[in-house]
């Protein structure tokens, strides 16, 4: 039985890596897809594409998915 559970203890270890390497990879992927989605953005002026990058680039995955609710939007430029 201690063996069993011993050979799972060991299997566990490689089981954190192998879940979270691709979360963290979207993560960086997601990151900068908004880092050049704020540097392309033709819908904010320049003084607000230098804002959302400092935010984004500061605030890394935080900075993005503020910018992905908040700031992306106005890219569509759709309004009145």
């Amino acid at each position: 039985m201690f063996a069993i559970l011993h050979v799972l203890g060991f299997l566990g270890m490689f089981m954190i890596p192998l879940v979270l390497a691709p979360v963290f990879l979207l993560g960086t992927v997601f990151w900068i897809w908004m880092l050049i989605h704020a540097i392309t953005n033709h819908g904010l002026s320049d003084g607000e594409k230098v804002a959302w990058v400092l935010v984004i680039f500061f605030l890394h995955f935080v900075g993005a998915l503020i910018y992905f609710f908040i700031g992306r939007p106005k890219a569509a430029g759709a309004g009145p």
